[in-house]
C-alpha cells in the first residue's frame, strides 16, 4: 500500500486552507473590488441610462458637486450622522452601566434593548412611519386621551423630519452599543477598581478615571460601526419618509440610487457612490492603522 510521505503531506496542510478559501477569495475580489472599479470608471464616463465607457474625467464630479439635492443629501448626513453617533454611544453606554450593576432583571432588559438589532431598517422604518404618522400614531392617540392642542407632527415637518429618521435609528442600534460597552466593562479588573474604592475614589471618579479610559477600543468600534451604517442608510429613510417631504431627508444613499436608477445620469449616481466610498475609507483607515501600530506595540 502506498504511503503519503511527510513533505506532501505537510504541503497537503499548507494548501487546503487556501483551496477552500479560493471560491471565496475570488467572489469578493469580482464582486465587491471589481465593481468598485467598475463603478470609479463610471463615474469618470459619460454613462446616463446604461453604461457608456467614455471618457470625461471629474466632468460628472463636478455637476454632483453643483446639485442642491447633493449638499441637502450632505446637510441631512450631518445631522443624522452625529445625532446617530452622539446620542447612540451615550445611550448605550449607560444602557451598559445599568446592567453592569448585576441588577436581578438583567436576563430580561438585555434582550429587550438587543431585540430592536434583530430587526431589519425596513420593519423600523415601517413601525415608526406609523407611529410618527400625525394622523393614526402618538399624536392622535395623546389627542385621544383629551389633550386636543398636542402636536407631534416633525414627520410631515421639512424642517424637522430628518430628526425623526434619527430617532428611529437610535432606538434600533443603542442595544448593539450596549452590548459593545458591557463587554468591555465585564472585561475590566475588578480588583483594580476595588483598590481604587479603598483608596477612597468616588463613583464618578472611578468611571471617569479609570472606566471610561479602559473603554477606548470599545468607543472607537462603536464609532467605526455607527459612521459606516449611517454613511450607508438608505432602506431606513425609504421606509420611513421615503426621502420627504421634498427632498427634506434625502442623504447621499438615497441620492446615489435616485440619480442613478431613476433620472438616467448613472455618471453622478457612480460619483456620488465612489465620495460615499471616500467617506467610508476617512473612517476606516485610520482606524485600521491604529489597530495595526498597537498591534506591533
Amino acid at each position: 500500500m502506498a504511503t503519503t510521505s511527510p513533505g506532501m503531506l505537510r504541503r497537503l496542510q499548507d494548501w487546503l486552507p487556501r483551496l477552500v478559501l479560493a471560491p471565496s477569495f475570488a467572489l469578493v475580489l469580482i464582486f465587491v473590488y471589481g465593481f468598485i472599479v467598475w463603478t470609479a470608471v463610471l463615474s469618470m464616463s459619460t454613462s446616463r441610462i446604461l453604461p457608456v465607457y467614455k471618457w470625461a474625467g471629474f466632468d460628472a464630479y463636478e455637476r454632483l458637486f453643483a446639485q442642491p439635492n447633493w449638499w441637502m443629501a450632505l446637510k441631512n448626513l450631518a445631522i443624522f450622522g452625529s445625532l446617530y453617533i452622539i446620542i447612540c454611544i451615550a445611550l448605550g453606554l449607560l444602557l451598559a452601566i445599568l446592567l453592569d450593576q448585576r441588577i436581578r432583571i438583567e436576563g430580561v432588559l438585555r434582550p429587550i434593548y438587543l431585540y430592536p438589532m434583530a430587526l431589519s431598517f425596513v420593519v423600523t422604518g415601517t413601525a415608526w412611519k406609523w407611529f410618527l404618522n400625525p394622523g393614526m400614531g402618538f399624536q392622535n392617540t395623546v389627542r385621544g386621551w383629551g389633550w386636543e392642542g398636542f402636536t407631534f407632527d416633525w414627520l410631515v415637518r421639512p424642517d424637522m423630519a430628518i430628526y425623526t429618521v434619527a430617532i428611529a435609528g437610535i432606538w434600533q442600534a443603542s442595544g448593539f452599543v450596549m452590548a459593545m460597552f458591557l463587554a468591555g466593562l465585564r472585561g475590566i479588573d475588578s480588583e483594580m477598581l476595588k483598590a481604587a474604592t479603598v483608596d477612597g475614589a468616588s463613583t464618578f471618579t472611578i468611571y471617569r478615571r479609570i472606566v471610561i479610559p479602559l473603554l477606548r477600543p470599545a468607543f472607537l468600534s462603536a464609532v467605526i460601526v455607527l459612521a459606516h451604517m449611517a454613511i450607508k442608510s438608505y432602506d431606513l429613510v425609504i421606509a420611513l419618509t421615503g426621502g420627504g417631504p421634498g427632498n427634506a431627508t434625502e442623504l447621499p444613499s438615497t441620492f446615489m440610487y435616485s440619480y442613478t436608477f431613476t433620472r438616467s445620469q448613472m455618471a453622478v449616481g457612480s460619483a456620488s457612490a465612489m465620495i460615499m466610498l471616500m467617506g467610508i475609507a476617512a473612517i476606516m483607515v485610520p482606524y485600521l492603522y491604529s489597530e495595526l501600530r498597537e498591534e506591533k506595540r
